[in-house]
């Protein structure tokens, strides 16, 4: 196959294809990583990010998508505060033909924690939630909130959003954050 390009996978908002401009995606599984809220001390609100997960049974969804030219620049800059990771060949299913390798982003590690669990935007995440409800259905945002750990308060800023690349929501993708983030027990902090 001729058009082969790098990719990224996307396991938060990157999956949401209205966070970005990377046509060439495709829905899939990763094993052996689990998706966690880092709260560290160089921003105010946590990062949601990934680590392996050991075990063989663990996986996350997100989306594979292209980097056409090999041009990480603008992805990079967008994810400034994580480090780009090769992923070994044979973890995602399916592997997209047209991908040549795939990388992953997660918070560096030099990231000094913080000292206490740090709100999440509510705007990021229910704009993680509208691309997993696309790409995955609601059973895909129930696998969600079920593989992610770390969870903190939500700041609730959807009147007016924080979070650079926040989408409009229906009003039953907002039901369906709060549904989930009140199952988990999520104290909501007002902005």
């Amino acid at each position: 196959m001729t058009d082969r390009h790098p990719a990224f996978f996307g396991y938060g908002s990157l999956v949401n294809r209205a966070t970005h401009d990377h046509a060439r995606a495709t829905p899939a599984r990763l094993a052996g990583w689990r998706r966690a809220w880092r709260h560290t001390a160089i921003r105010r609100f946590a990062f949601l990010s990934v680590e392996p997960a050991g075990a063989a049974e663990a996986g996350i969804d997100g989306l594979v998508a292209a980097v056409p030219g090999d041009d990480w620049a603008a992805l990079d800059l967008r994810e400034a505060a994580y480090r780009r990771h090769r992923l070994a060949p044979g973890h995602l299913s399916p592997a997209p033909p047209w991908a040549d390798r795939i990388e992953i982003y997660a918070v560096a590690e030099a990231h000094p924690a913080a000292p206490a669990p740090q709100p999440i935007l509510l705007s990021y995440l229910d704009t993680v939630v509208q691309g997993f409800a696309r790409e995955f259905g609601t059973a895909g945002v129930a696998r969600f909130f079920a593989s992610t750990t770390g969870w903190g308060p939500l700041l609730d800023d959807r009147a007016d959003p924080l979070y650079p690349r926040h989408q409009r929501l229906t009003a039953a993708e907002r039901a369906l954050t709060d549904a989930h983030a009140q199952a988990l027990g999520l104290a909501r902090l007002r902005r």
